[in-house]
């Protein structure tokens, strides 16, 4: 028997909201995508295995993976769904195919048993997926009224309700009609394709751990079993920070969102607050993220005078969208004048406010430059901030 494996790697994850789709984001050193391909191409029950990815990825990850299995592994474009990206690798699987199996890129930890279950199950009863048992009470609920409010309309008996997970293993002639038929509607998965045919799709036993990186929790979960048995708990990064701007007159001066009074304020595009940027730009950094400049370009008239604490907010979110959150910042703002003191305890306050974490978290510092450069002739001001992450 025959079987070549399909990869569904060609969406994007917005839900996650990563800089990238989400099966090029790393668990311990290597993407979610390599280990989906790795855990396929090690069992001994595939023969083949062809990779869906979006296009703008196509050659890199054709590059990644030429002569690195003893396996043939193909690579094809993507499709503007996922039926369609499946549809575009079935059509590079061998013809001498009797089997095939779908797997989401996304479910890196799936293992050798989940998917022999399910291609001895698609080989006796033609279609099969992999599922888990639901074990919490399942309500029903009806739609949501004006004040946000949603009733319960019942409760579902939990023993026939199960959460579908792939792998998901088809005969190729049953697959090849589901994709056919189902061409004009939207698909969550194969087996909803064979639904349609009228044709019945076996459940095998699924497993808790092979889980679908969906959301940042997911990323973090993912990336703490990633780290093995004995291995950290946690997965920490590290970034720095640094910004400069001007003194000059006419402008306020804000630090870490703190109106602090002085005869000039720092020159920018946005409010310059040098803290908010620096930290911004330690978070992104550490979360391989980007940085303020391609996040908030001061090419961009949307962020001319911008509140620079909203953009430090918004920064988190893509902080959390790849999976961590800040454990402390340290920072030090360097400016011979004036005095910082009476205003740092503030400038905590609102820096934890927007990071999501105590202020025993924060740490902020003032110090001069002696009199020496730009920073001690109070020509302009500086800062420097290291952000730690953890997962």
């Amino acid at each position: 028997m025959y079987v070549a494996a399909i990869i569904a790697a060609g969406g994007r994850g917005v839900r996650l909201g990563a800089d990238r789709p989400k099966q090029f984001l790393e668990l311990g050193g290597r993407s979610i995508l390599e280990l989906s391909i790795a855990a396929l191409a090690a069992s001994d029950r595939i023969d083949e295995v062809v990779v869906a990815v979006p296009a703008d990825h196509l050659e890199a990850t054709r590059a990644a993976w030429s002569g690195g299995t003893a396996k043939p592994i193909a690579v094809v474009a993507g499709g503007a769904r996922r039926q369609d990206s499946v549809s575009n690798a079935f059509a590079h699987t061998s013809a001498a195919t009797d089997i095939i199996v779908i797997h989401d890129a996304a479910r890196p930890f799936v293992t050798a048993g989940v998917i022999a279950r399910t291609i001895d199950a698609a080989a006796a009863y033609g279609a099969a997926i992999a599922a888990v048992q639901v074990r919490d009470t399942v309500k029903q609920a009806g739609a949501t009224a004006a004040d946000g409010s949603r009733p319960i309309t019942a409760t579902l008996p939990r023993e026939s309700i199960l959460l579908a997970q792939t792998p998901q293993a088809f005969r190729r002639d049953v697959l090849a009609r589901a994709l056919a038929a189902g061409h004009a509607i939207d698909a969550t998965d194969e087996a909803m394709l064979v639904e349609r045919l009228g044709l019945p799709v076996h459940i095998v036993d699924g497993e808790p751990g092979n889980i679908k990186v969906t959301t940042p929790e997911d990323l973090a979960e993912a990336r703490r079993r990633a780290a093995g048995d004995g291995g950290p708990l946690l997965s920490i990064r590290i970034g720095n920070g640094y910004d400069l701007h001007r003194l000059v007159a006419g402008r306020p001066l804000i630090l870490a969102g703190v109106t602090i009074p002085f005869d000039r304020g720092l020159d920018g595009h946005s409010d310059a607050d040098i803290v908010c940027h620096a930290v911004t730009d330690a978070v992104l950094g550490a979360a391989a993220a980007g940085d303020i400049g391609r996040l908030f370009p001061d090419t961009d008239p949307q962020w001319r005078g911008a509140d620079s604490m909203a953009l430090l907010r918004g920064a988190l979110t893509h902080v959390h969208a790849a999976g961590y959150r800040v454990s402390n910042i340290d920072v030090t703002v360097i400016a011979q004048k004036p005095k910082l003191l009476p205003y740092l305890a503030a400038m905590r306050e609102n820096l934890a406010a927007a990071l999501q974490v105590d202020v025993a978290a924060v740490s902020v510092k003032g110090k001069t430059n002696e009199g020496v450069d730009s920073m001690g002739r109070g020509e302009a001001m500086s800062c420097h901030a290291v952000a730690l992450l953890v997962s």
